[in-house]
């Protein structure tokens, strides 16, 4: 991805977020040059990958197969013992004509909930023993209500709504044409985006980048190199 789309795509998302009165934690808004000397004051916000994530799953078609998304709070599965929350917290938004990977989580569990904007629809299956699509009927809880669905049918979240997914069950999400760019979020238990993510078909979980501009805001895998290069 180019360094100008990235930057787009957060300004584009600071402004969403403000229009559902979402507000961000302060660390969202600083400048890549603010990072300097911030030392080890922000060990949580960089091993725990906090703040701004914007990625193609180095598919280099953003506006087909890519996602926003904001860390807001989480834990480490790797470093218990300095980072002992076992839950995390994140936004992301997706836009008319972009679709989220089909994929599963051998560990996390989680909410995903339509915060705002427009419709969103996800498709679900159960994984097989061999990691494919079962093509079994499932069920899962939307809102407290425990709901049958059969393999591969879309579900409607309407604003407001949330669904809870569990471990080993692959699902894709996407905005439901002509309803507007949704807003959602996701409570979980850690996230851990560089060991529990199993796609379907063989992907990157972050993009490369063209640097053909300044960053406005380093994205959550840039600060180790960036405080390094800068301390």
């Amino acid at each position: 991805m180019k360094r100008s789309d990235i930057n787009r795509e957060v300004e584009n998302a600071k402004r969403l977020f403000e229009s559902i009165s979402f507000k961000l934690p302060p660390f969202a808004f600083w400048a890549a040059d603010e990072w300097a000397g911030k030392g080890r004051d922000v060990d949580e916000i960089v091993d725990n990958m906090l703040g701004w994530d914007v990625t193609d799953f180095g598919c280099g078609n953003f506006d087909k197969t890519g996602l926003l998304l904001f860390t807001i709070r989480n834990g480490n599965s790797i470093n218990k013992k300095k980072y002992p929350k076992t839950y995390a917290e994140k936004l992301m938004i997706i836009k008319e004509g972009q679709v989220a990977p089909m994929h599963f989580h051998w560990e996390k569990q989680e909410d995903i909930i339509n915060r705002g904007g427009g419709n969103l629809i996800l498709v679900l299956h159960r994984a097989t023993e061999d990691e494919k699509l079962s093509d079994e009927s499932l069920s899962a809880s939307i809102d407290g209500i425990k709901k049958e669905f059969e393999a591969g049918s879309e579900i409607i979240l309407q604003p407001g709504e949330s669904i809870f997914l569990e471990p080993f069950m692959y699902h894709t999400f996407y905005q439901q044409k002509g309803s507007g760019p949704v807003v959602i979020g996701e409570v979980s238990a850690v996230n851990d985006d560089e060991n529990d993510n199993r796609f379907l078909d063989p992907i990157g979980r972050f993009p490369a980048i063209e640097e053909d501009e300044k960053p406005i805001h380093l994205l959550c895998t840039e600060y180790k190199q960036w405080l390094n290069i800068h301390s």
